[in-house]
């Protein structure tokens, strides 16, 4: 932030001066934002359809490294944007989407993909009269955008950006041919390897500035094709644009979790390696170049469809160096950035790059809502005497309950502070951050867990409350206060189980698992209520147990419910899939409190009537 606030203004300041220095160069620079805005809307376009979408595509696309190669080869060709790729990449990684192998697999297909842009713009840019083009993308892409549709909406961006990219080459183009006429670049060219090492850092410095790579090479194409620069120089420049663009990855990996920050260290390293190699063997890529131009007819002259080519085979050739040795990178970047061992639990999947996109708000919110839950489940059970790893056993939860032993010492109020609390509050913040319209459909996903969320951190406290008379009633003398108290541990043992099941057949794809299933649990724990208020009241009656005795039991009886509900509550968002179209009108087929005792008194009457 700090570097921003001194280096804009530097940079504002250059620019004002060079452009009243200079009216020829107005044009250039005028190309150059119109191409950058073009750029945005693009992003802006494809950013709209990832809605719904782009989990799916990712978990389908990256389970092998030749599909992460291909996905971040297509996607980027088709946005001509490596940097949202990348972005993209360090987001869904950052939330556990991906591993690290295929998010590298996703930036190699990347920087060859970026290099589509370089032959639409030799190829077709400077071919054609390619401002014709962009006028009736202009003409369509404004209409589609002043409509309400989310999809036209999303169409029009793209055709916008489109026509922007298209509009802004013509003008560099003209601009430098103009710009030619008062000072000849050429001029300054720099022959011999001080000159590709000066040339690089310039394209490094470049891309940084702009942080598109995309735009540097525009820049560097349209001003080769009227020779303002030479075609060595303009070699190194694109090597140099290669290593800048990993800037943005660096950026969106600032205030990410590791994983992120691994992703943009690799994306840093490959380009550096791929870079290092093109300026080594520049005399045969050179040749390469030549030779596999004249194979294809390009003319000996065609400056800029050549460059399109070494930008084309130096990242073919950085792909082919590193793909064979992509876990050695992999394990050598764990190692080098190890995570952070903490003694509170800190979220694991909120972070900043998470934020890039609708879909990675609500899968970083999910997956940190699974973490939650499990800490909570952790809690709950140590606070009956059990352990995670018994009750989700095949063994028989009767004898476990009479095997186990309650750890009087064991805090639950301290460990809510350790492993609750932190995490659900920074879930919270991180909801209100969540920069994307609520008329869109993850904000209805975003609500309910943090409804479920809000359900956990209920549970935990409400069996703080049950474990102080747990503990004083574990040493009670009265039998059938023992046995109460282990109905309670048994049913919260035996739901946590259920549930546990119902996750588990969600997971291998069962389709019967929806909303409405979980009434069944509903009418379940509220019979259970029932049952064991009537009991105490039967044992109060028959002086089995004292009436203080029974007050105690009755409100743990309610602890007992409350977290029964809340654990029911929570499962219905987290453990199920949901399709959005059926997601709300689930959500009012659900039954509420009333319904349920209706259900109960409707089933009570039929058994009677019977």
């Amino acid at each position: 932030m700090m570097l921003n606030k001194i280096f804009l203004p530097v940079l504002l300041i250059i620019l004002a001066y060079s452009l009243w220095l200079s009216p020829d160069f107005t044009q250039i620079a005028a190309g150059i934002a119109i191409f950058l805005f073009g750029v945005l809307s693009l992003k802006q376009g494809f950013h709209s359809f990832s809605g719904g979408t782009l989990e799916k595509i990712l978990r389908t696309c990256t389970d092998k490294l030749w599909k992460s190669l291909s996905f971040g080869l297509v996607s980027t060709t088709l946005m001509q944007s490596s940097s949202l790729v990348s972005v993209l990449a360090i987001s869904f990684l950052s939330v556990g989407l991906l591993d690290l192998a295929s998010g590298i697999g996703i930036i190699f297909g990347a920087n060859l993909g970026t290099t589509a842009s370089a032959w639409l713009i030799a190829g077709f840019g400077l071919k054609v009269k390619i401002a014709n083009y962009a006028m009736p993308m202009l003409v369509f892409g404004v209409l589609l955008l002043l409509q309400k549709n989310k999809t036209f909406n999303a169409i029009g961006s793209i055709l916008v950006g489109m026509g922007f990219l298209f509009l802004g080459i013509h003008y560099m183009k003209e601009g430098f041919s103009v710009f030619r006429e008062t000072i000849n670049l050429a001029e300054y060219a720099i022959p011999g390897f001080k000159g590709l090492l000066i040339y690089i850092l310039i394209g490094v410095a470049t891309t940084v500035i702009i942080q598109s790579s995309d735009a540097t090479m525009a820049i560097i194409i349209t001003a080769l094709s009227v020779q303002q620069i030479s075609y060595e120089n303009s070699l190194a420049l694109a090597i140099g644009a290669n290593i800048g663009t990993t800037i943005t990855a660096i950026l969106s990996a600032i205030g990410v979790n590791i994983e992120g920050k691994r992703l943009a260290a690799a994306h840093l390293i490959f380009n550096i390696i791929t870079a290092f190699v093109a300026l080594l063997m520049m005399d045969q890529f050179v040749i390469a170049v030549d030779y596999l131009a004249s194979r294809v007819h390009i003319a000996a002259d065609d400056y800029a469809l050549k460059l399109a080519m070494f930008h084309t085979l130096f990242n073919i050739t950085g792909i082919l160096l590193l793909l064979p040795f992509i876990n050695h990178l992999v394990r050598f970047i764990e190692y080098i950035l190890k995570g952070e061992r903490v003694s509170v639990d800190k979220p694991k999947y909120l972070n900043a790059a998470a934020m890039a996109f609708p879909d990675t708000v609500v899968l970083a919110v999910h997956q940190e809502t699974v973490r939650l839950y499990k800490h909570a489940r952790y809690i709950i059970l140590k606070m009956l005497g059990l352990s995670v790893t018994s009750v989700f056993s095949d063994k028989d939860l009767q004898q476990l309950l009479q095997q186990s032993i309650i750890n009087e010492t064991y805090d639950v109020e301290i460990a809510y502070e350790r492993n609750i609390k932190g995490i659900y509050s920074a879930i919270i913040a991180f909801i209100s951050q969540a920069g994307f319209t609520w008329k869109m459909q993850q904000s209805g996903r975003l609500y309910w867990l943090r409804e479920a969320n809000r359900h956990i951190v209920e549970a935990v406290k409400d069996s703080k409350h049950l474990q102080k008379n747990l503990l004083m009633m574990n040493h009670s003398n009265n039998m059938f206060v023992k046995q109460e108290y282990d109905i309670i541990r048994y049913q919260i043992a035996e739901l946590f189980r259920e549930l546990d099941l119902v996750r588990i057949q969600v997971e291998q794809g069962s389709s019967d698992i929806n909303l409405l299933s979980f009434d069944i649990f509903k009418v379940k724990i509220k019979e259970q209520d029932q049952r064991m208020n009537a009991r105490i009241d039967g044992l109060i009656r028959e002086h089995e147990i004292t009436p203080e005795a029974g007050t105690s039991l009755i409100n743990d009886s309610a602890y007992m419910y409350a977290i029964k509900k809340h654990l029911v509550a929570l499962a219905e968002t987290v453990f199920v899939k949901h399709e959005e179209k059926n997601f709300e009108t689930q959500r009012e087929l659900v039954l509420d409190d009333n319904e349920l005792v209706n259900v109960i008194e409707t089933q009570d009457s039929d058994l009677r009537g019977t």
